[in-house]
């Protein structure tokens, strides 16, 4: 079984492009279960955020599942595979194991070490055990790359150089609202990055933060988290009309804020007090022809992300930066040795029983031979025979572990099948045992 990755983001496209991949959460599901059910897949799951798509899974050979991952990818979206094979980008096992424990470090965000990505790995995880498409594999992988980006949080200095999205945004916003504690602000969504969105406005002072979503509880909850004010998604333009500094962030595939919208809350004319509004969305919740309304300032992905661009090269981020490669360098290290020493585990669990049966088919064969021995002198005999057998594989088996975490290609595990003339299928069945545990 091998890891593959197959997605497109900032890095590969342009946003105008990523707008179109862009899935929801229903079309997000339905690309999972439409992948986990291909010929060459066992597992998968799909990782959704503002900037990328990606689908991670867990595959019996590299060239095909790569082109099937592909077509499901096209298929989903919309978009034809030719348009997207010059974006796609594909990593495999090793390389699949780096990008993904990068990616949960924020070293593939276009704001450098943000933790938004966090949050949605948690989510993506959670969505793919809900739907039984994780298993052995892909399981504990996202569970391990959740704590190492953790770790890179908790043990370097990655929060204090590390800029979000939402913090760039609210910078911004300042230097035309000037002081936060002075604004209504206005959240549209109540997803992670909404979260996120009023979690940052709160602490950089904004005093009442308004909520609106399309599902009413969520708002509520939102709102309630942050000491703010939810209201009903047909207020929309009432909300805008009282509102300085707009964050929305939806998954809705049309745009939500459009120059109709903007003139019902009499914010399109010439005269309108200043109103920011910073668009997170993918695709864009903002309608391009609001940007030219007097008065009214977006920033987009986009903006932000060349913003950024100009300022994460400093000493002090480069120096941070390293070491969270390294960290990352090792845990990828780790990870892939306790993952070859499993693999080689199936094999020698049935070396161990097929030792286990000759040694019961010899012992039968004795027990013929002397029927006159006492029930405590066979009990003894048997007991001695095997202590042989576990005393004979004991050494084979550590150095086998030994050996197996440095067995890149799986030879050594080859060998060992060989050797002691193994059937694979024996050793696949005891591979395909579940060993799934859940997100707590």
């Amino acid at each position: 079984m091998s890891l593959l990755v197959v997605g497109i983001s900032h890095r590969s496209a342009p946003l105008e492009l990523l707008e179109q991949v862009s899935l929801d959460g229903a079309r997000s599901s339905a690309l999972a279960t439409g992948v986990a059910g291909l010929e060459d897949v066992n597992e998968a799951l799909v990782l959704t955020t503002c900037n990328r798509t990606e689908v991670y899974a867990d595959v019996l050979g590299f060239h095909g599942a790569v082109a099937q991952v592909g077509r499901a990818i096209a298929t989903s979206s919309g978009v034809p595979l030719d348009v997207l094979t010059d974006h796609l980008y594909v990593h495999y096992e090793d390389r699949a194991v780096d990008h993904l424990f990068s990616l949960a470090c924020g070293l593939e965000s276009m704001a450098l070490g943000e933790s938004e990505i966090l949050g949605q790995l948690r989510e993506a995880l959670r969505t793919g055990q809900e739907h039984a498409q994780l298993g052995a594999q892909l399981n504990p992988l996202f569970q391990q790359a959740l704590r190492v980006g953790k770790r890179a949080h908790t043990e370097t200095g990655l929060d204090q150089v590390a800029r979000s999205l939402v913090g760039m945004g609210l910078d911004r916003a300042r230097t035309l609202l000037g002081p936060l504690e002075e604004v209504r602000a206005l959240v549209i969504g109540a997803g992670a990055m909404s979260g996120l969105a009023a979690a940052s406005m709160v602490r950089a002072g904004v005093r009442g933060v308004h909520v609106l979503n399309r599902t009413p509880g969520r708002a509520v909850r939102l709102a309630r988290t942050h000491g703010g004010e939810a209201h009903d998604w047909s207020a929309l333009p009432e909300q805008l009309s009282r509102a300085d500094l707009v964050i929305t962030c939806t998954g809705a595939t049309d745009h939500v804020i459009t120059h109709d919208v903007l003139d019902r809350a009499g914010r399109a004319d010439a005269g309108s007090r200043p109103l920011v509004v910073v668009d997170l969305a993918m695709p864009r919740d903002v309608a391009p022809e609001v940007a030219d309304s007097p008065g009214v300032s977006v920033w987009s992905l986009a903006e932000l992300h060349g913003e950024h661009a100009q300022t994460d090269d400093s000493p002090e981020t480069t120096t941070v930066l390293a070491t969270v490669r390294e960290l990352v360098t090792g845990e990828v290290a780790a990870y892939l040795a306790t993952r070859r020493t499993a693999q080689v585990a199936p094999t020698l669990a049935v070396m161990r029983s097929r030792a286990a049966a000759v040694a019961d088919a010899e012992l039968a064969r004795l027990d013929e031979k002397l029927p006159d021995l006492s029930e405590t002198e066979r009990a003894q005999v048997h007991q001695s025979v095997r202590r042989i057998v576990g005393k004979l594989l004991h050494t084979p088996t550590v150095r086998a572990k030994e050996r197996a975490a440095q067995d890149a290609d799986g030879s050594y595990v080859e060998m060992l099948r060989e050797l002691f003339d193994l059937d694979p299928r024996a050793t696949a069945a005891v591979d395909r045992v579940p060993r799934v545990s859940r997100l707590p």
